[in-house]
């Protein structure tokens, strides 16, 4: 399968799934990004079309992370967990955003359940 076809295929299933999953102030989205070396996660609402929270392996607090990139995954998803709970947020829709639910994308959301988020 060449790398285009991979790309299309994602983002097929990236768009029936996108009309499912719908987040508001009350439950945002929970939106994944998985690059090769880094991932990226977001709390949306997508009624105002606004950000509400975005944490990543980027971050400043997470530039010295140790680990596997999977330990890394679900740190990530304990300080979104953690901050959400900061906001006032208990409830998110996971939108895995075309990305199987296995390795990375689900330590993040293991992560994310233990700091307290309901999926």
């Amino acid at each position: 399968m060449s790398q285009i076809d991979k790309a299309s295929r994602r983002q097929k299933i990236k768009d029936r799934s996108r009309d499912s999953v719908q987040g508001n102030q009350a439950k945002p989205r929970l939106c994944v990004y998985r690059s090769l070396s880094q991932i990226y996660a977001q709390l949306i609402d997508d009624v105002s079309s606004k950000t509400i929270i975005a944490v990543s392996t980027m971050s400043k607090e997470n530039k010295e992370l140790k680990g596997s990139k999977s330990e890394r995954c679900r740190i990530v998803g304990k300080q979104l967990g953690e901050q959400a709970l900061k906001a006032g947020i208990t409830n998110v829709v996971f939108d895995r955003n075309g990305f199987r639910y296995h390795g990375r994308v689900k330590a993040l959301a293991d992560g994310a359940r233990e700091a307290g988020l309901i999926f």
